[in-house]
């Protein structure tokens, strides 16, 4: 059950769905509400399918390259430590003409949906499980941070209306201090199991 909640809360924290949500408002503001909800579909599916592959060729993944789990568990850590900070202290965004032609793609589902921190996220969680129920729940997180990002920009016109600009900025403070609480323990974790390694 503890793995469970940290997998969920895990995957919906760095998902950012709120900072999403704000960024689709943004951007669609001036389309008809089918194109938006067409929108909004197409950029769920395209980030589920991209975690859902790296969930499962995680493993793989670190066969082919030689990579233990601990020294993933180290660099993904340092990475999310970046990603919280930059959610903490976020720059101006811009997104170029191009960028803007199919937004499904760039920024909903890459990097805002299932960019480096979340892809990271889900192989770090999966390198955790200890068994195939533990797997699971990274399965289970993927897909509720999904939903809730969907539903968010569905309804994005009500909950911006709901939270103002300023409620937003505030959940996404907390989403980003809870990733950064995450992140060290991925390091505290990798350094745990390194330690043994390398003096043994």
């Amino acid at each position: 059950m503890e793995f469970a909640i940290i997998a969920i809360t895990s995957m919906v924290a760095i998902m950012e769905p709120f900072s999403t949500i704000a960024v689709y408002i943004t951007l669609t503001r001036n389309m008809e509400p089918r194109e938006q909800r067409k929108i909004a579909a197409k950029s769920m599916k395209i980030s589920l399918i991209a975690l859902i592959f790296f969930a499962l060729t995680g493993h793989l993944l670190f066969l082919v390259f030689n990579i233990t789990d601990y020294a993933f568990k180290i660099a993904g850590g340092i990475l999310l430590v970046a990603v919280s900070l930059r959610m903490l202290y976020p720059g101006k965004e811009e997104h170029s003409v191009d960028e803007r032609e199919d937004i499904a793609i760039v920024p909903l589902a890459f990097p805002l949906t299932a960019g480096p921190g979340t892809i990271t996220t889900v192989m770090l969680l999966v390198s955790e499980a200890n068994n195939l129920l533990e797997s699971s729940f990274v399965f289970v997180g993927i897909i509720i941070g999904i939903l809730i990002s969907y539903v968010g920009m569905i309804y994005s016109s009500k909950l911006f209306r709901l939270l103002g600009e300023e409620g937003l900025r505030v959940v996404t403070a907390l989403m980003s201090i809870l990733i950064l609480a995450i992140a060290i323990q991925f390091i505290i974790n990798g350094i745990a199991e390194a330690v043994p390694k390398i003096f043994w």
